[in-house]
């Protein structure tokens, strides 16, 4: 049995909290810097005091743990995989309020929180894995709107809204193309849709392929439908000066068509596509190439197009004196730069190996911009690697591998078939730090300058929560990452690959 780690909250905070030192969106900002820059109590001085301060148990569950905190006017707003969403104290963990999921249209299943809210103009907004948005009061956790955005039963938000002037700008993707030989692949199409934050109705929708139309069947005679997929699993960011909307998108299921693997550029308010850049000739893939017998399911795999090589990363929108780039990372290890204008390439740098029918390789989720530097963690390649780059040109200016010893020290040793050596979530910055968590279990944070380690908690243990559930640490998550606000940082600790334990996941606060 590995060590129970108790945690207990504290008397409640006193004082408001400086609402520059918020971090109210996934991005942290609508430019999508994953920054942020009044962040000066923990920096390169006090970043190794950190200690836990409190904990958040989620009862035991086969969901992951993805739904990356908000944090504004002292409270800490997340998902659990449990379908609720809560709101505690952010120096804490007291209770706030909670909201279930199955309040809203309970007939439609079991709703899950896979993204992280926005908090703006009063509200929390969020999406879940059914394909509803919610508008929940800030305050009460009363429920103001609800909307189903998706006809399609696979359809689905992993994809965080974004709040721009009166609206919500949220993508929607599926797991479709996990289905079987019998399932008739695929009718999905991935979509942008900016929503009216004060009503949820709806102002209008991008979608990212065709209608789909059967082709004939397979193997198994079901019936084949082309094109599909291209869902949008990665937030959007803005850039306010110019009203424009960057956006990456994924994969075809099927077929060769429409914006698969392509960063658009989208005017905020009527969705006119501004530019567009695709940034792979072809990539058609579903679960099925992975199977030791695929033929006739994955044509991709015949002609070298079943790459599985998303645009899964939010883009960067990068200030360099009077110029403006727009930046994103590939499943492919590829860190495209674009002129936020028009779209044209301004330079591509390989980050990492990618992986044969890339899938859990390459950029995933996000980078982060602090003004001088772009910082960029691969995931699965061999192994994961933490780089900083020039954004004028792409040069690597230092690359820090994942250490050695992260599946030889710490809880992860008990489980030497589980642990890899690879970056899971969306890099994090404020000044002078880097925070990168890993499918190892431990959180570290790195200095900006060198990239060096300057501090590591390892998450596979039992901690006893606030709200007197035992959570069990494991994967860093995926699908967002470390939150940096006030003085302290939120992480969540569940995600794929799972560490075994009889307790479910758990929320992590540190300060110092």
């Amino acid at each position: 049995m590995l060590p129970l780690i108790v945690v207990t909250a504290g008397p409640a905070s006193a004082g408001t909290h400086q609402r520059d030192g918020d971090w109210p969106t996934w991005q942290g900002d609508s430019l999508g810097s994953r920054h942020n820059a009044a962040e000066r109590r923990i920096n390169p001085a006090t970043a190794g005091r950190l200690t836990l301060k409190w904990a958040f148990g989620y009862a035991k569950s086969d969901a992951p743990v993805r739904s990356q905190p908000a944090v504004v006017d002292g409270v800490v707003y997340f998902g659990g995989p449990d379908g609720n969403f809560y709101a505690r104290d952010a120096r804490t963990g007291a209770a706030r309020w909670a909201f279930a999921l199955s309040s809203v249209d309970p007939g439609a299943g079991a709703g899950l929180v896979w993204d992280g809210p926005t908090v703006a103009a009063g509200k929390v907004f969020f999406g879940d894995s059914r394909g509803y948005v919610y508008a929940l009061d800030q305050r009460t956790g009363r429920l103001i709107w609800a909307r189903d955005t998706e006809s399609h039963p696979a359809g689905g938000h992993t994809s965080s809204p974004l709040y721009h002037d009166g609206r919500i700008y949220i993508g929607a993707s599926s797991g479709e193309n996990t289905g079987g030989a019998d399932y008739p692949c695929c009718t999905f199409r991935g979509h942008i849709d900016a929503l009216d934050a004060r009503t949820g109705a709806q102002v209008w929708r991008y979608y990212t392929v065709p209608e789909p139309v059967q082709v004939g069947t397979w193997p198994s005679g079901a019936a084949r439908f082309e094109p599909s997929g291209a869902g949008v699993w990665s937030s959007p960011v803005i850039d306010p000066a110019t009203g424009t909307l960057y956006v990456g998108t994924g994969q075809n299921y099927t077929g060769s068509a429409g914006d698969f693997d392509s960063l658009l550029a989208l005017d905020a308010r009527s969705g006119a596509v501004r530019w567009k850049n695709q940034v792979t000739d072809s990539d058609t893939w579903r679960s099925l190439c992975n199977d030791p017998n695929p033929e006739g399911y994955c044509p991709g795999l015949e002609d070298g197009s079943a790459l599985d090589y998303d645009i899964g990363a939010t883009p960067n929108i990068i200030r360099l004196g009077n110029r403006t780039l727009v930046g994103v990372g590939q499943k492919s290890g590829v860190y495209h730069a674009f002129d936020a204008r028009t779209g044209t390439v301004q330079w591509r740098r390989q980050l990492g190996v990618p992986l044969p029918s890339g899938g859990i390789s390459g950029i995933q989720w996000g980078t982060s911009f602090d003004g001088r530097r772009l910082y960029v963690a691969s995931y699965f390649a061999g192994p994961g690697t933490v780089f900083a780059v020039n954004p004028s040109d792409g040069q690597v200016l230092w690359q820090t591998p994942h250490p050695a010893n992260g599946c030889t020290t710490g809880g992860a040793a008990a489980f030497p078939d589980v642990c890899q050596l690879a970056h899971t979530p969306a890099v994090t910055t404020s000044p002078g730090l880097v925070y990168e968590g890993s499918t190892d279990g431990k959180m570290r944070i790195y200095s900006a300058r060198t990239g060096a380690v300057v501090w590591e908690f390892d998450t596979i243990r039992e901690f006893r929560g606030v709200n007197g559930v035992t959570g069990f640490g494991s994967s860093i998550s995926g699908g967002g990452g470390a939150v940096v606000s006030d003085g302290m940082l939120y992480i969540q600790a569940g995600y794929w690959p799972f560490y075994p334990s009889e307790h479910g996941n758990v929320l992590l606060a540190f300060g110092l």
